[in-house]
């Protein structure tokens, strides 16, 4: 019988000595469904998501596969001086319970945030911690980490602009605005997917028209001014 999950090594970008951390195989990736912010679930004991983050048993260092690959001696100090000096050792390699995949999280959260990841990182580490905390329904922990990533990925798309490949990113702004009930900034970010012509993300398009209805029959409901935007389309 094929065990879910298997181990790699890994060399740690700080301390640079190798470790050993589990992943989920591809056989067993099959997501059961998807939220509309793209939370996926999983069978019990499958879920990939516990195992993005890689934590060094050495010196605490966390990261995933697309965080900063090399720390220069200025970034290491930072991190000696303001996290590792705490560390105590312990090993995240084998299989992950809930409470251990959101300790990674954090941990890698603030590895991000004290070496001065890219901010898309630190959002989509912020945005699993909210997801991590859905999956337990603890509503009130799941939105302050949410509003935490809108935050970080309006920061985001400041920097890198109105790249047309970023149609994902405003979709996202847009269904995180929706979901912290914010229904007018929500209104723009879905109709600056639907109407900039420059974008051709057929699956975006149609994820944003279909969370625009959505909200316009909510905000009906609510008995909410309907935004100009939304008269336009009538």
């Amino acid at each position: 019988m094929l065990e879910p999950l298997y181990t790699i090594k890994i060399q740690c970008v700080c301390c640079e000595r190798t470790f050993e951390t589990s992943r989920v195989r591809q056989s067993f990736k099959k997501a059961i469904r998807t939220d509309s912010d793209f939370c996926a679930y999983y069978k019990e004991g499958h879920n990939p998501d516990y195992y993005v983050v890689r934590v060094c048993p050495n010196c605490g260092f966390a990261s995933t596969e697309n965080s900063i690959a090399v720390l220069n001696e200025v970034q290491r100090k930072l991190y000696r001086d303001k996290l590792g000096s705490s560390w105590t050792a312990r090993d995240y390699g084998g299989k992950r319970t809930w409470e251990q995949a959101l300790q990674s999280y954090k941990l890698a959260l603030l590895c991000a945030q004290t070496v001065r990841d890219k901010e898309r990182i630190i959002a989509g580490l912020l945005q699993h911690i909210a997801w991590l905390y859905r999956y337990k329904d603890e509503t009130e922990q799941e939105l302050r980490f949410l509003r935490y990533a809108l935050d970080s990925y309006v920061r985001v798309y400041e920097v890198e602009g109105g790249s047309v490949n970023n149609a994902r990113l405003m979709y996202l702004i847009g269904e995180l605005n929706r979901r912290l009930d914010e229904p007018y900034e929500a209104v723009k970010w879905f109709s600056r997917v639907i109407h900039d012509k420059r974008i051709v993300d057929a699956a975006m398009i149609r994820a944003s028209r279909e969370q625009w209805q959505l909200l316009r029959e909510d905000m009906l409901a609510k008995k909410l001014e309907i935004p100009e935007e939304m008269k336009a389309s009538q």
